[in-house]
């Protein structure tokens, strides 16, 4: 029960299962019984994981979701600071995690106030381990912007990453993303679709980008995990011009200069600035059709 002496209280951040409840950690059940309040994202889901755990709340349950956690935060820190046990649980995975949960920490924080955590199953680090792809350096994405020009920008600040990614994504919208991705990174990029995970109808899908985007465009159901390869740290001889010249593009739809895009995609890939200029004008040039017509392309200006 809460402390009635002015010490401040605890706030609890459960993880809870993403799909089969027997991997519910054991410390949840415990967790739900003692709290003075409990904060749950859907009480109804909340409802249904306690009768799954054959657990009773005995303290008060109140609702906080991404609708109301703005205005709901003071009244828990007003609990907290009262000196309450306060536990929060999200409908899966750890709260705060793509799942509200960051204000009311930052404003426990800011008070003082004891937070700690009952560590429980993750989509992010199940997705990284069953994907295949590289798990030493790894970077969460979360969900992606759903207007497609806001999607395309983000991926391509992403677009030189080298650490495996993780992304969450809605399944109405898992082939546009995959095929945004596949646009950025390359259809050769290696990545994997992790559907429904734990679930009984579990599935991870392994492949190229371009192949998973075909994939997906006849409708994937299920709540859903990608996780990308980063990119390579290719060298001269593995870049040819082409590719060359999509990264500098890339780095010119999301907002740099040429100037600053060819410095860095040469950076990146251990080349005088030189050649990727001569590429980025040869492609340019190309396109303009001016070897074609035969005439002299103009004496290009130094990078």
């Amino acid at each position: 029960m809460a402390d009635v002496t002015g010490t401040t209280g605890t706030l609890v951040l459960a993880g809870t299962p993403i799909g089969d409840v027997a991997d519910a950690p054991p410390r949840l059940a415990a967790e739900l019984e003692k709290a003075d309040v409990v904060a749950a994202e859907d009480t109804r889901r909340l409802r249904r994981l306690t009768q799954a755990l054959g657990v009773h709340t005995s303290g008060r349950v109140v609702s906080y979701f991404e609708g109301n956690e703005s205005a709901r935060t003071p009244e828990l820190v007003e609990a907290l600071t009262g000196g309450a046990r306060v536990l929060l649980v999200t409908d899966a995975g750890m709260p705060s995690v793509s799942d509200p949960g960051y204000r009311l920490v930052a404003a426990a924080v800011e008070r003082d106030i004891r937070v700690t955590a009952v560590p429980g199953p993750s989509a992010v680090l199940t997705a990284l381990a069953l994907s295949g792809l590289p798990v030493d350096r790894f970077c969460f994405e979360g969900f992606l912007p759903r207007k497609a020009g806001e999607r395309l920008s983000r991926l391509r600040e992403n677009a030189d990453e080298r650490r495996t990614m993780v992304f969450f994504e809605a399944p109405h919208r898992l082939d546009d993303t995959l095929a945004a991705m596949a646009e950025v990174f390359g259809s050769g990029r290696r990545a994997a679709v992790c559907r429904e995970l734990t679930k009984t109808y579990e599935e991870v899908k392994r492949g190229p980008l371009g192949e998973l985007a075909e994939w997906a465009a006849d409708g994937v159901r299920g709540e859903i995990t990608v996780v990308v390869e980063g990119a390579a740290e290719s060298g001269p001889e593995e870049l040819d011009a082409e590719e060359l010249v999509r990264r500098v593009r890339v780095r010119e739809e999301a907002g740099e200069r040429r100037k600053e895009a060819i410095a860095a995609v040469a950076a990146a890939a251990g080349l005088p600035k030189r050649e990727v200029f001569d590429a980025v004008v040869a492609a340019k040039n190309a396109e303009k059709g001016e070897k074609g017509a035969g005439g002299a392309p103009q004496q290009a200006p130094k990078p």
